[in-house]
């Protein structure tokens, strides 16, 4: 089958876990067509996406140049694009203890960042009751993120992760930590994120200026304006 472009990638609207992976497809100028399920319809529990992912959950990415290679989860596409496409370590690291690290950084996004802040936006969106103790919980791992992350950057080499640069390990954090800023811990009293984040909140500033985050963000805040949200 012959494709346009070099890879097709499966992802959501407004699904975070969709976004890092764009980002990184545009910081390495990769050619992709985006494919956005629809997720209330159940797009992405029924063939044919299931056939490439199995566990019914976006993201997933399928490389035309690479004999339909599919692979899915976040953490997964994002290491795949990096070992074979960044042969510059233009947003990757080259010191095998350093990559260690970019790994490690990696699985705390997805293992402690991405469900719990996960976890707030159902609590205080969809979940059908209200349950302000869940609320509360989610919000105060959301800060405790934040704090984790401020304690490390504040000493990190030019306040990024990993290798003095931004890497992937710091892209990864940006659509959920975006999130959570923005719309997960409105109205929470006595948090001011730039006075007690001051390194985490610099960090992410820098990010989100970078030239295809912003681009990438900004057709993100199109499609929920056209959502409604």
């Amino acid at each position: 089958m012959s494709h346009g472009k070099q890879f097709t990638f499966y992802t959501h609207k407004m699904g975070p876990n969709g976004w890092k992976v764009a980002f990184v497809l545009e910081e390495l100028g990769l050619s992709y067509e985006s494919v956005y399920l629809d997720i209330n319809g159940g797009e992405h529990k029924r063939p044919p996406f299931t056939d490439i992912n199995p566990n019914g959950r976006i993201p997933a990415l399928v490389d035309h140049h690479n004999g339909d290679f599919a692979i899915w989860e976040s953490g997964a596409i994002i290491l795949y694009l990096v070992d074979k496409y960044d042969t510059e370590k233009r947003i990757s690291v080259a010191d095998e203890k350093e990559r260690y690290h970019l790994i490690q950084w990696l699985f705390f996004q997805m293992s402690g960042q991405g469900p719990y802040f996960g976890q707030a936006f159902w609590f205080m969106r969809y979940h059908p009751e209200k349950v302000p103790s869940a609320v509360e919980r989610y919000q105060k791992e959301i800060l405790r993120v934040f704090s984790v992350l401020d304690g490390v950057l504040a000493k990190a080499l030019g306040g990024y992760l990993v290798g003095g640069k931004p890497t992937v390990a710091d892209l990864s954090f940006v659509p959920w930590n975006n999130a959570a800023m923005r719309y997960a811990l409105q109205g929470l009293e006595g948090v001011d994120i730039p006075k007690q984040y001051p390194a985490f909140y610099a960090w992410h500033q820098k990010l989100v200026e970078r030239e295809h985050v912003k681009k990438l963000l900004a057709l993100q805040a199109k499609f929920a304006q056209e959502a409604g949200l």
